[in-house]
């Protein structure tokens, strides 16, 4: 048997763009040259801004386009649908492990302060950039409830993070320097987006992840949290991704090439596959 695993995991946040199926295409061509199983996984942790009206058009834009999967909605296989906001046991046992091995502490700053801190006023739009306020001279296992505070990762000591990326080759960051401790559980009480895919894709038994490469920079983060919690990482392959006539990266809040537009505007799902293959050169 195959044991090739990926996934597609969209975040139903808004309508699917060029790039989005761009990468959810070589995800699904990976699986199918390896005759493996391809996952549909719904990442709807954020409940103020997932809507099912966008995941139910990202199962029909993508459905359109001619993809399909072996497990997830409809897949007539034998596991699925995936949402993450039904997996939450899950993401509180990796937490209460993180905590009893010292890996995590307890941080009331906001945005504000860290931004503050660091004296670079932009400095907070990165949840990377922490000055560690409140980081506790040694590992510690504290005792207080998830909720009402960020919960951080402690980077050990610096050093170096390296992988091997299937399309970019080798890729490498000083963790300590290049990033610092960062989110793994929000005041919210839910998990941040890496502990979440971490516990998830090794739960499913991903063996590649196929995504953009704006979340190379998060690789490095998970490398750290899939170490702290004994879990093998899967190889990772990070595609180039989609930009607009300006050069400017796709996002979900211009839908002027989300999947829908493109439908309607008349455009056949052979043709939105040509300018597909046409970005990936």
């Amino acid at each position: 048997m195959n044991s090739y695993r990926g996934r597609i995991a969209p975040s139903p946040t808004g309508l699917l763009h060029l790039g989005h199926a761009s990468t959810f295409v070589q995800a699904a061509e990976r699986a199918r040259q390896r005759q493996g199983t391809l996952i549909f996984r719904n990442d709807d942790l954020d409940s103020q801004r997932c809507h099912h009206h966008f995941y139910e058009a990202a199962l029909e834009d993508l459905r359109w386009l001619g993809l399909s999967w072996t497990e997830g909605p409809d897949a007539g296989g034998p596991r699925g649908p995936y949402s993450q906001s039904q997996r939450h046991p899950l993401y509180h046992q990796a937490f209460e492990a993180l905590r009893a091995a010292g890996c995590i502490y307890p941080c009331t700053c906001s945005r504000k302060e860290v931004a503050l801190a660091l004296g670079a006023p932009h400095a907070g739009d990165s949840p990377d950039c922490y000055p560690g306020t409140c980081r506790p001279h040694l590992p510690v296992c504290s005792a207080l409830g998830r909720a009402g505070v960020n919960w951080r990762f402690r980077i050990p000591q610096p050093e170096w993070i390296q992988f091997e990326d299937g399309f970019f080759g080798t890729q490498k960051s000083l963790a300590g320097s290049d990033f610092g401790d960062f989110l793994v559980w929000r005041k919210d009480d839910k998990p941040s987006y890496q502990l979440a895919t971490v516990v998830d894709d090794f739960e499913m038994k991903i063996t590649e992840v196929v995504r953009g490469a704006d979340l190379i920079p998060s690789t490095f983060q998970q490398l750290l949290l899939y170490r702290a919690l004994q879990y093998p990482p899967p190889q990772f392959r990070h595609c180039p991704l989609v930009c607009d006539d300006s050069g400017m990266r796709l996002a979900k809040r211009s839908d002027a090439l989300s999947l829908r537009t493109l439908r309607a505007q008349g455009m056949t799902p052979d043709e939105v596959l040509e300018q597909i293959r046409s970005y990936m050169g």
